[in-house]
């Protein structure tokens, strides 16, 4: 490579890592994407950036990739999308041409691959770019930094909002929090950042660098979490702290095993036990001190929410819709009835009056079940195997920053895991980017071993 091609493949390389922090960044701006025009921004700078490590590639010779176990579930699904989108035949109903397919929409399903196509790329740009030390911490602080400047958002929305519009037209009074039409959906990115920086604020080997920052940082967003309402994202965060304080005696324990030897195993047991019942109980203190009234009326409609109670609008609640989406599933068990193509199956299984029709089944993996079948929920099963995997390999062998960062993003994949119990806050582009990013941190290889690999592959060793 001479020297012109060499600066072009650093001017590429930067522009590609930078860029996408700026997408990130941007995302999370209009509602958290959720337009079209936001969705064909999105995707245009995405595919973009694709076209540029493209030429990169080419350049260098060199596409630096090594671990995609977690990118390969998510591939699979985009082809499933795909395939369900595919027509075999057209019949004329009342004059109109239908199109027999596996899925209920087919455009809505080549929609969803497209969209996540994207997504995807995102991920894979993220795993291949973030190449240092210096660039995961970037990374790890612009997700860290949007969640952070939602919720101070959020805060003076909540406390200065009297009529409809607060800087941008659509946010209502006392509907949504932060610039998101839905409280949950803001909820879902502060998990994915709550997850971050406990792992970097606690579970670094080294936690004296920027602890309070990070401290009031992790204050802020429970605060405004808190004030969001969002009961699925207070249990999300509540189970994150909890699996934090478990890694956190588990490390100290290895530390001390791997120094002095074995200790046995009555100790590490009493300790995760005491420290399980001190997080629980200090997470009930916190609901109620700064919780207070803002609260209440969530947990009194918790129950009338989930329960089967009469209501003014049938068919609104969530046990309503996770009845009807259940029956979808058993109805179309192998293929499902299309990614993307709920709403428009759902209504046929839907007993409800017909004002409030779902349009998700506020249950992510319900809703995989029902719209991809058994192939779809085997896709799933492979990325959860998969995310085991990875999640152990980097436990094992990173160090430093890096594990702190992998750990924090464990973290980050288990609080949306259990949030998405109840919600789909990973349908909004933000969340959904966040959590590929996280699905990246995840993937890094050790910066040691990567420029290592690098270097006999260009043949430049240092």
């Amino acid at each position: 490579m001479n020297v012109k091609q060499n600066l072009w493949v650093r001017l590429l390389d930067r522009t590609i890592f930078y860029g996408l922090i700026v997408v990130i960044a941007f995302t999370a701006i209009p509602y958290g994407t959720v337009e079209p025009w936001s969705h064909a921004v999105f995707e245009s700078a995405i595919f973009f950036l694709a076209l540029l490590w493209v030429v990169h590639g080419f350049l260098s010779g060199s596409w630096g990739l090594v671990n995609l176990n977690l990118f390969y579930p998510l591939l699979a699904l985009i082809a499933l999308a795909i395939l369900q989108s595919l027509s075999w035949s057209t019949i004329d109903v009342a004059g109109m041409k239908v199109q027999h397919a596996i899925s209920a929409d087919p455009f809505e399903s080549r929609v969803f691959a497209l969209r996540l196509s994207g997504l995807t790329m995102a991920g894979i740009l993220a795993l291949r770019f973030t190449n240092t030390r210096a660039r995961l911490g970037t990374l790890v602080h612009a997700i860290v930094l949007a969640a952070v400047i939602s919720a101070i958002f959020g805060i003076l929305r909540q406390t200065m909002q009297h009529q409809q519009g607060f800087l941008l037209s659509a946010l209502q009074v006392d509907g949504g929090f932060a610039q998101f039409i839905n409280r949950n959906h803001f909820a879902f990115l502060v998990e994915a950042a709550m997850g971050l920086l406990i792992g970097i604020a606690l579970l670094r080997e080294d936690r004296s660098e920027g602890l309070l920052v990070y401290l009031s940082a992790i204050l802020l967003l429970w605060v405004a979490l808190v004030m969001s309402r969002s009961r699925g994202g207070l249990l999300a965060v509540t189970v994150e702290v909890i699996c934090a304080a478990s890694l956190f005696v588990h490390s100290r324990y290895r530390r001390r095993t791997q120094s002095k030897g074995s200790i046995g195993w009555r100790r590490p047991v009493v300790a995760t036990g005491v420290t399980m019942i001190a997080v629980i109980a200090i997470s009930i203190a916190g609901l109620v001190w700064l919780g207070g009234d803002q609260l209440t009326t969530g947990v009194e409609t918790a129950s009338i929410e989930i329960g089967r109670v009469n209501q003014a609008h049938e068919g609104t609640r969530r046990s309503d819709i996770w009845r009807a989406t259940w029956q979808m599933a058993r109805a179309h068990p192998f293929a499902g009835a299309g990614l993307g193509g709920y709403w428009a199956e759902v209504p046929v299984y839907h007993d409800a009056s017909g004002l409030q029709t779902p349009q998700q089944a506020h249950n992510d993996y319900l809703e995989l079940l029902a719209s991809g079948g058994i192939i779809g929920a085997a896709i799933f099963v492979w990325f959860v195997v998969s995310l085991i995997g990875v999640g152990r390999r980097a436990a094992q062998n990173y160090s430093n920053f890096q594990r702190a960062a992998a750990l924090g993003a464990v973290l980050g994949i288990v609080g949306i895991g259990v949030h998405s119990l109840v919600e789909f806050g990973l349908h909004i582009t933000i969340n959904s980017l966040v959590f590929m990013s996280l699905l990246s941190i995840l993937s890094l290889e050790r910066f040691d071993q990567r420029a290592a690999t690098q270097a006999h592959r260009t043949g430049t060793f240092k």
